[in-house]
């Protein structure tokens, strides 16, 4: 049975991000989610609960879901660092090294198949680009052909069969965004 796992609003529930959660949340009302799991973070709780007004599926949190933590560098601009926060031997000051977030999400998704075994009907899980990079990349068995995106777009949705291993179907689809203005660059935002 399918399993869904979408993605944030990057806009901090500004205007943006909530009419993205809104168009994300009417695109899954009716695919039969029996259970929501999310980051208890800003952006990915106003998301999910969007998308619990729309199924009326139980909404629970869990930390681990979080996104990668930046420690020291949380609000810098992007433009300001001077290098690359992403960079595989880089660990932020007082933040998580990839070691650590990875390890952390391998935690995380075993709650995940927790809560997909105990539930009826479909999972949907929202949480992080990061998150689901690390998910995909590591977990998940992808389309012939796919490559891991470097960037999962705000509140992309990704299916993913529970079947063993777990396939993904559909991965990072955001036509529920069509016609929906461009955000300013990555680039321009702060960590």
């Amino acid at each position: 049975m399918p399993r869904v796992s979408c993605r944030y609003p990057t806009s901090r529930c500004r205007p943006r991000g909530i009419v993205q959660a809104e168009r994300l949340a009417r695109r899954l009302a009716g695919e039969g989610i029996g259970r929501i799991v999310a980051s208890d973070l800003a952006r990915a709780r106003m998301t999910a609960e969007h998308l619990h007004q729309a199924t009326g599926a139980p909404l629970m949190f869990d930390s681990l879901l979080h996104e990668r933590s930046f420690g020291d560098l949380r609000g810098t601009p992007y433009a300001d660092l001077g290098f690359d926060m992403f960079a595989p031997d880089y660990a932020p000051p007082n933040g998580e090294s990839w070691e650590v977030f990875h390890a952390r999400v391998d935690r995380a998704w075993g709650r995940v198949l927790g809560a997909a075994a105990a539930t009826d009907g479909h999972l949907a899980v929202v949480t992080h680009g990061l998150v689901c990079r690390s998910l995909a990349a590591r977990h998940l068995l992808l389309p012939a052909g796919a490559e891991v995106p470097e960037r999962w777009e705000n509140t992309g949705v990704t299916i993913v069969d529970a079947t063993s291993p777990w396939r993904v179907s559909l991965m990072n689809c955001i036509v529920h965004l069509d016609g929906l203005a461009e955000a300013p660059a990555a680039s321009a935002g702060a960590v």
